[in-house]
This record gives C-alpha cells, sequence and structure tokens, in this order.
C-alpha cells in the first residue's frame, strides 16, 4: 500500500510537470510581484530586495524573454531558453535549459536566472545549485489579468525598469478599453466555443488569459461553466456539454501549439459535431497559441485577432493602429 501510495506521488508529480508550454499553473492563494518598490516576491515565496538591478539575465521562458525585451533589455539578456521564437533578437543569444549541467550556468556568470513554477518543482538540484552559487533565481509564471500586471511590475523592478513596467501595464489597459468600446453597441455578440486540447474536449478555464482576450474582443464564452484542471489555464468540459449547446455556437475557435495542433478537417469530422451550428456554417478558426495563450504585449495582437474573425467589420486595420501607442507595438519586434 505504501509503495503503491509513493507511485502515485510519482505519477502525479510527473502529470504536473510535464504540462505542455501553453498550460499555466495558477495558484490563487499565493500572491506575487512588487511587495514594495525594491522588492520582488516571486511564485515559491522568494522574497528579492533589488539592491542593485540585475544585467546579466538568463531567461528560461519564452515569455520572460519577450518581455525583456519589451522592456529594453538586449543587452542584459545573456542567455534564452531552446525555444524562443520571438522577438527574431532572441535566437541570437547563447541557449540554456534545465537539462544542463549547472557548470553551463555558472560560467556564463549571470547574475539573475530566471524561470517558472514548473522548473522550480521539477529541477530542485539546479535551482539549489545555483542559489548556493550566489545566482539570485525568481521563478514566475501568471495565470491571470490581475496577475499579468504584477508580473510585468515585478520584471521593471528586478530590471530597475519600473518606468517602462509602468508603460507597459498603462499602454495595455489603454488598449484594452479601445478593443471593449469597439462591441459596446453590438446587440447580438458571438458565442464561441474555444478549444484549447481537442483529444480531450477541453477547453479553457473561465479566469483564463485566453478567455479574457475573448471576451475583451467582443466573445462571449459559450463554456463560462467549465471548471479548471489542477489550477491550470485548461478546463474539462467533454463533448457531451459542447453538444449540449451545439444550437448556440456561433463560432469555433482552437488554439495552435505544442499542446494542440488542431485541423480544420478533423473538426468536421469529429463524431457528433455536425449538429455544431458553427460547424455547418464553416465558422472554424484556428489562432496561435503564442499570441491568446503567453503572458505578453502580443496578447493585443491575440484580441485583435479573434476580434477579427467574430467582427470582421468592426476590426479593421485603423483600430489596430490605435492600440500600437508608446513605444510598444503589437505586430513585429519592434521592442527597441
Amino acid at each position: 500500500m505504501i509503495v503503491s501510495y509513493f507511485n502515485y506521488i510519482k505519477i502525479l508529480t510527473i502529470i504536473l510537470f510535464c504540462l505542455p508550454s501553453g498550460v499555466y499553473a495558477h495558484d490563487h492563494t499565493k500572491s506575487f510581484g512588487a511587495a514594495g518598490e525594491r522588492i520582488v516576491v516571486d511564485q515559491n515565496s522568494r522574497r528579492i530586495l533589488v539592491e542593485k538591478r540585475f544585467s546579466r539575465i538568463i531567461s528560461l521562458y519564452g515569455a520572460h524573454t519577450e518581455n525583456l525585451f519589451a522592456l529594453g533589455l538586449n543587452k542584459e539578456i545573456i542567455g534564452v531558453s531552446r525555444h524562443e521564437v520571438f522577438p527574431p533578437e532572441a535566437m541570437k543569444k547563447a541557449v540554456f535549459s534545465y537539462h544542463d549541467d549547472p557548470e553551463k550556468f555558472l560560467a556564463a556568470d549571470p547574475d539573475l536566472v530566471l524561470i517558472r513554477p514548473m522548473i522550480d518543482r521539477g529541477y530542485p538540484d539546479l535551482v539549489a545549485r545555483l542559489e548556493k552559487s550566489g545566482i539570485t533565481v525568481v521563478s514566475l509564471q501568471p495565470g491571470t489579468i490581475d496577475d499579468l500586471f504584477n508580473y510585468w511590475m515585478a520584471l521593471g523592478i528586478l530590471t530597475g525598469k519600473q518606468e517602462e513596467a509602468s508603460e507597459m501595464i498603462r499602454g495595455f489597459k489603454e488598449s484594452i478599453s479601445v478593443f471593449k468600446s469597439l462591441t459596446k453597441t453590438v446587440a447580438r455578440k458571438k458565442k464561441v466555443y474555444f478549444e484549447a486540447i481537442n483529444s480531450k474536449m477541453k477547453t479553457f478555464s473561465p479566469d483564463s488569459m485566453t478567455i479574457f482576450a475573448l471576451e475583451t474582443a467582443g466573445g462571449v464564452n459559450i463554456a463560462n461553466d467549465a471548471k479548471s484542471v489542477r489550477g491550470t489555464n485548461i478546463a474539462a468540459y467533454g463533448k457531451e456539454r459542447i453538444l449540449s449547446k451545439a444550437c448556440e455556437i456561433d463560432v469555433y475557435l482552437a488554439q495552435s501549439g505544442a499542446m494542440n495542433r488542431p485541423v480544420i478537417s478533423l473538426i468536421k469530422k469529429e463524431p457528433g459535431f455536425k449538429a455544431i451550428k458553427a460547424i455547418k456554417e464553416n465558422k472554424i478558426y484556428i489562432i496561435d497559441e503564442m499570441i491568446v495563450s503567453r503572458p505578453t504585449l502580443r496578447l493585443l495582437k491575440g484580441i485583435y485577432g479573434i476580434g477579427k474573425i467574430l467582427y470582421p467589420d468592426i476590426f479593421s486595420e485603423d483600430v489596430l493602429n490605435g492600440v500600437q501607442g508608446s513605444r510598444f507595438r503589437v505586430q513585429g519586434s519592434e521592442y527597441r
């Protein structure tokens, strides 16, 4: 019985650690972010007093990398993870992995290694070795929009870019207001089922950034009664519940990424799906998870993309240009 229990714990740990990159775990009972003008608390309850801004940074998560570039920290980034895709400048940096020997990190002489909670849980020996060597390790990964703002401010404090972080937050909020205003007068808003994992009939938790993007674009989440799976941004739903709302679903959205490789023809062929209104009317669309699930400024691009699908006459190129204010832009790599 003891052996079975420990096997169960081992399996559960593996499952939690091996969640795909597009799945974000979030614990609402744990606060993180700025705890003062020069103090950051991370998601492993580390309390970091920033006496001097960190200037030799290794980022082991693509969203960290993207946000650091948005803050204007190209020179300060000395290493990135193996799966960088944006901005293009990130792919010119030295590559590091949590699978690497600690000595590789030590040889690069970083003063800060940015990770996310799954690395904290899965590679405690690496983390301990880095910290023992005097390297600051910070674990962050927001799960909700409120978390997102705390996260950006935390990065700003760590790197001495508080003003830039504040501007990111301000500009993002202003852009959100613009997007929301576009559909205020729409009498009947489109009802959407947003697929997260097709093979398991899973959608997104109602408080996820993905659903925030959908609702900001004027969409109505048909699965607003979905329950989060193990504190992640993924929610169980099931075919029976989807089909129970078949006549209401105006648009079927599916994210594409490491965790889901949707194909429109296969969605159409799914047994029972012919009853779904959106399937009948060929209102099936695929959108990149990088712009609807990642905690970066490109979430604005995702909101615009969803809006363009739902209300093409309302979401024009002029609207997109209007939300590209200050130094931060939605498209391209114009992060300075």
